[in-house]
C-alpha cells in the first residue's frame, strides 16, 4: 500500500508504464469530468469517475482484488480508508473472477487511511481494504478509482 499526493505521483511510475497512462490523466482531469468509465489502455487499465456520500466505518466492507491495482484518488472531498493485508482477514465471500474481488470480515485491527482532495493510496493485491469511510462526517466525494492490471 502506497499513499501520496499527486504533486509526487511521478515516482511511482516504476511500478510499470500502466502507472504513466494512470497518473496522465489523473494530472489531466477535469474538475467536471462526468462521471463514468475511461479506457486508458483498454482492460489493461481504466479510469472509473465516481462521486458517493461517505458511510459510517461500522458499514464498511473489506476488499481486495487479484486481477487489479487500485490507485484510489480523492477529486473532491475527504475520506477514509482502512486498510489491513489480506492474510489477516477472514473470506465472507471468495474472489468472484468476473467482478475480480473477494470480500471479508471486518477485522479488529486496521490501518485508517484520511485522504483530502489532491490525495490517493495504490491497493496491491495483497492489500485488504475498505474505502468510502467518513472522515469525522459524512461527505460527499468525487473519486477516480484508476483499475492497472498485474499481468
Amino acid at each position: 500500500m502506497i499513499t501520496d499526493t499527486l504533486a509526487h505521483c511521478r515516482r511511482y511510475t516504476g511500478l510499470g508504464p500502466r502507472f504513466a497512462a494512470a497518473f496522465d490523466f489523473l494530472e489531466r482531469l477535469p474538475a467536471d469530468q462526468p462521471v463514468g468509465r475511461y479506457e486508458l489502455e483498454g482492460e489493461n487499465c481504466f479510469a472509473l469517475v465516481q462521486t458517493y456520500t461517505t458511510k459510517p466505518a461500522a458499514q464498511g466492507t473489506f476488499e481486495s482484488h487479484r486481477r487489479y491495482i487500485d490507485i484510489q484518488f480523492i477529486q473532491a472531498g475527504v475520506e477514509t480508508l482502512l486498510w489491513a493485508p489480506i492474510h489477516t482477514l477472514q473470506v465472507t465471500q471468495p474472489h468472484q473472477p468476473d467482478k475480480d474481488v473477494a470480500f471479508y470480515a471486518m477485522p479488529a485491527r486496521t490501518t485508517p487511511i484520511h485522504l483530502s482532495a489532491g490525495e490517493f493510496t495504490i491497493f496491491f493485491p495483497e492489500d485488504g481494504h475498505a474505502p468510502g469511510l467518513e472522515y469525522g462526517c459524512s461527505s460527499v466525494v468525487r473519486k477516480v478509482v484508476i483499475k492497472v492490471s498485474v499481468t
